[in-house]
């Protein structure tokens, strides 16, 4: 005589182990953080650790604007990599 086929009940526990792993596993990753690097401003914030997460913010006309801001933080300014400065165009006589 063969092996016994499993019952409906041990098929129904394996489900549910595997779909309880399953959700562990979709809950255990984080989503990637967002970055943002506005190319309009030349400074950003970069900042470390699990509290405040691993971001970078380009939101800041200045070093000392970003210093400010990041005063206590595990965190360091820069220069923003994509600033890309508007070019000014010039201001049209009207007649």
């Amino acid at each position: 005589m063969g092996p016994a086929l499993p019952s409906k009940g041990d098929l129904t526990l394996r489900l549910f182990g595997l779909l309880t792993i399953a959700l562990a596993a979709f809950l255990a990753t984080r989503p990637a953080s967002a970055q943002m690097s506005d190319p309009r401003y030349p400074v950003c914030m970069r900042t470390y650790g699990v509290q405040v997460g691993d971001r970078m913010d380009c939101v800041f006309m200045s070093l000392d604007q970003c210093q400010a801001s990041a005063l206590g933080l595990p965190a360091t300014c820069l220069l923003n990599p994509y600033f890309a400065p508007r070019s000014v165009r010039p201001h049209r006589v009207e007649r």
